[in-house]
């Protein structure tokens, strides 16, 4: 457990609040637009694509998607066994990760809690929230990997061979629900490798389980005051110690040369992909993150930076929502969009799950 000062209980505790929020931000804002074309989406919104929350195909604002809900679960998931290190030396923390995507599941399969099925390991206050009822549109790799039931070693190897899961798929599935990994007080090293296990769950291609560990890695380190520069850096220097992370490391280079090149704008996003697979996804959301642009001039940076992360023609809400998390992360909660949060759907008890997280690594952060 952490021990801090005051100030800097409060700076843990906002860039946590920062990271979940952000998420739920970025995928909200890429949720209508997903799939869109650019020129689909200039000829809705107009020549800057959209320039803030707009309504999805149901008429709803501020809608967050499957990518929100997987990550609030493995927030859950992750906490439960983050308590259980702390009390009898962990083990179990796959596991309990695990159970977690087995009760985002259950959301996806049922219209409202079911009675029948609790039990010990399908109990939680998540599962009983009936905003998280919604279907979303989840990954087939999810849906489909999580009843496989394979529960990966918490202490074994992470060498580049495919998963047993799934073990050809590399989309953005397990890169968008990895942030809460890297929230705790374990090392980046640490969030790198469960992140990449847990990823496993559901997509066994090296460069998904990878990219997905090299974003919790980037969480680690802003959530203790790195700067986006400093954490992007470290976080591929740990990657290239692990074989066959050739290809995510490739298009991470990419995104940070092009950040550093010149003015941004949707065009210069697409160059790295669509953000249906692993890396393109982590790519495009460190891209926004880093890069400059005045092509939404009377916004602010991290509202520019959130804008620039969705519109393009691909998963606008996966890339959203994973630079919402390191912008988050970053910067807190006190500097995101407050016009935008204050529209997002189940914005209290997303900031609930981030206090639980606070209060368990540093016990003096408390509740409001």
């Amino acid at each position: 457990m952490r021990h801090l000062e005051w100030n800097e209980l409060a700076a843990y505790r906002a860039r946590v609040r920062g990271c979940l929020l952000g998420g739920a931000i970025g995928d909200a804002l890429g949720n209508p637009i997903e799939m869109k074309s650019m020129v689909t989406v200039e000829a809705q919104y107009g020549e800057k694509g959209i320039t803030g929350l707009v309504p999805d195909r149901h008429g709803m604002v501020g809608t967050i998607t499957d990518d929100t809900q997987m990550t609030l679960f493995t927030a859950e998931g992750w906490l439960r066994g983050y308590t259980r290190i702390m009390t009898d030396g962990g083990g179990t923390e796959t596991a309990l990760v695990h159970e977690a995507y087995l009760r985002w599941l259950d959301t996806q399969q049922s219209d409202a809690p079911q009675p029948e099925l609790s039990s010990p390991h399908r109990t939680g206050w998540l599962r009983e929230e009936p905003w998280l009822y919604a279907r979303r549109a989840p990954g087939r790799a999810c849906e489909f990997g999580i009843p496989k039931n394979h529960i990966p070693d918490p202490r074994g190897a992470i060498d580049g061979t495919p998963g047993p899961v799934n073990p050809d798929a590399k989309g953005c599935g397990s890169v968008m629900r990895s942030a809460p990994f890297g929230l705790t007080d374990a090392s980046p090293q640490y969030a790198f490798e469960l992140a990449a296990r847990c990823a496993q769950m559901t997509h066994g291609h090296p460069t998904s389980y990878y990219a997905s560990g090299a974003f919790a890695a980037m969480i680690s380190h802003l959530v203790t005051g790195e700067s986006l520069q400093d954490a992007v850096r470290l976080s591929m220097g740990l990657l290239a110690r692990y074989p066959g992370h050739e290809e995510t490391t490739t298009l991470l280079r990419k995104a940070v040369e092009l950040a550093a090149a010149g003015p941004a704008t949707p065009m210069t996003v697409e160059s790295l992909g669509g953000g249906w697979i692993a890396e393109e996804a982590l790519a495009i959301a460190v891209y926004a993150a880093l890069a400059r642009t005045t092509f939404w001039k009377d916004h602010t940076p991290i509202e520019s930076a959130l804008l620039l992360s969705v519109n393009h023609s691909g998963d606008s809400d996966s890339t959203g929502a994973i630079c919402g998390n390191l912008l988050g992360a970053r910067h807190g909660d006190g500097l995101l969009p407050q016009q935008w949060l204050a529209r997002i759907e189940g914005r209290a008890q997303i900031a609930v799950l981030a206090d639980d997280f606070a209060a368990a690594v540093c016990p003096g952060v408390q509740r409001p």
